[in-house]
């Protein structure tokens, strides 16, 4: 009765990786449970999601072909938007987010445009738009931009009520700090950089203050949901926002976190369904209204 702060599966959404190919389903090897899903193989993850009743999925698509400008990534045949129509035809009470960065689709494994070894953040932002707006047009319910360059949710705001669709969400990716927790997720999406870093876009771990002014700068551009990923090191940050902004906050509970969990349980060391129902009620009572973690099919079943 006087339990403060309580966990729902309606609060989760399940990221899915989608690959191009036939009868795939490959194991994450740093993300133990988690796969790499053919489209003919995703009806088996997905019947466990709605049967779970979590809020929603979001999909990270790994194509085959690559190229400079990450011309899959707004395709209309494109892995990701296959997988939304696909989900949209056989699974139409799932809710869809779709990540809308460039990294998994251009052969540099940046998150935008480059010039030598230097990113372009204006030169990015058309495709970014373009991309939104052809996975919406596959069936998506709600973009998740999280390439963090500067005036992404404006220009995609703009592209999407363009196209007609004003009442598409857009949850913005606002602090996404440059950290070491996404290693696992980089062999999950094979996304890595293929030279440097992403700290010339992404945030500085060290900046709090900057942090809430980012996801103020996207509020003003258009935003209806805002995030801050990491979780677990950046609670901090997520409290503050939640008490400076009356806007829905999400939390990204990354690969490093869960891998982390998952390498522990697996030795012996943790109680695995404590910790993570621990983490997961952190993440909540920091102020997330939207959890995004690998960990819900198995918190839904320790929740009942």
């Amino acid at each position: 009765m006087m339990q403060e702060t309580r966990l729902h599966p309606r609060d989760f959404i399940y990221p899915i990786f989608v690959i191009e190919g036939e009868k795939i389903q490959n194991p994450v090897e740093s993300m133990p449970g988690v796969f790499q899903y053919s489209i003919d193989c995703l009806e088996n993850i997905l019947e466990q999601v709605r049967q779970a009743g979590i809020g929603g999925v979001m999909l990270f698509g790994i194509p085959q072909h690559k190229d400079a400008e990450g011309s899959q990534a707004y395709a209309q045949d494109g892995i990701t938007q296959q997988a939304v129509r696909f989900i949209k035809e056989h699974y139409p009470e799932l809710y869809i987010v779709v990540d809308v960065c460039l990294c998994e689709y251009t052969s540099h494994g940046h998150c935008g445009m480059v010039c030598g070894e230097e990113i372009l953040n204006d030169e990015t932002l058309p495709y970014l738009v373009k991309m939104a707006v052809s996975l919406v047009e596959a069936g998506a319910d709600m973009v998740a931009p999280s390439d963090m360059m500067d005036g992404r949710v404006a220009a995609i705001r703009e592209g999407l009520d363009r196209a007609g669709f004003t009442q598409t969400p857009i949850m913005a990716y606002s602090a996404k700090f440059a950290s070491a927790y996404y290693g696992p997720f980089r062999d999950a999406a094979h996304s890595a950089p293929g030279f440097g870093d992403r700290k010339s876009y992404q945030m500085d771990c060290a900046n709090g203050k900057e942090a809430l002014r980012e996801i103020r700068a996207d509020i003003e551009e258009g935003a209806d949901i805002v995030m801050v990923k990491p979780a677990l090191a950046y609670l901090d940050v997520l409290k503050e926002a939640a008490l400076t902004t009356d806007m829905p906050l999400a939390v990204y509970n990354v690969s490093g976190e869960y891998a982390m969990v998952k390498a522990a349980a697996a030795n012996g060391w943790i109680d695995e369904r404590r910790i993570v129902l621990e983490n997961l009620t952190a993440m909540k009572r920091a102020g997330a209204k939207i959890i995004i973690t690998y960990h819900a099919l198995d918190a839904v079943k320790w929740l009942a």
